[in-house]
């Protein structure tokens, strides 16, 4: 069965997205940042080896001419961040892996590389440079505990060690180390 990558996105409203980013180039900038960021890595990671599914928020945002219209769209819905995770992964037919759109470098290899490590694994983590992680992938989403991502420490060093002990038993693989941009010294590292 093909792989599903769920791709995060938010609408680029300033003041409402990227706000640490904000925080250090203003408002106005890091939503400007992030809406092109979102358009290239869509078009960057357009692959037939995968379908590619845009979980959107705000929910209302859902319909708004932002995104390709090629591209499948769900609500992220309601809960903090490892909730909306955690629903969107379950609701797969077959493997997925799910990634956030502020991540400059991820290439179509990267995700293929994950899909991979998912023949031989349950799970599979991306991790990024600053203790997070940039993907998450399952093999049987359907079969991922409840619990999932519960308790976690998110933005943080301890977001990926946390995720990971959400997992129990389970056979967990880590592909390629990445970036992702959180504030604006990320834009500054290659």
């Amino acid at each position: 069965m093909r792989g599903t990558l769920i791709v995060m996105v938010k609408e680029p409203r300033p003041g409402r997205v990227k706000t640490r980013l904000g925080r250090g180039i203003g408002a106005v900038p890091a939503a400007w940042w992030y809406r092109h960021q979102c358009a290239r890595l869509l078009r960057r990671l357009r692959d037939p080896r995968w379908d590619m599914l845009l979980a959107v928020a705000p929910d209302r945002a859902l319909g708004a001419r932002l995104w390709p219209g090629h591209l499948a769209r769900v609500p992220q819905g309601c809960g903090d961040l490892g909730a909306r995770m955690a629903r969107l992964l379950r609701a797969a037919p077959g493997p997925a892996c799910l990634i956030g759109s502020d991540i400059p470098g991820v290439l179509p290899r990267h995700i293929a590389r994950a899909f991979a490590l998912l023949g031989s694994h349950d799970a599979v983590f991306g991790p990024a440079s600053d203790g997070g992680f940039w993907l998450v992938g399952a093999q049987h989403p359907a079969r991922l505990p409840h619990g999932l991502f519960s308790g976690v420490r998110w933005s943080g060093e301890h977001a990926l060690s946390d995720s990971l002990a959400t997992l129990p038993g389970h056979r967990i693989a880590l592909a390629d180390t990445l970036r992702d941009v959180d504030r604006a010294a990320d834009l500054l590292r290659p």
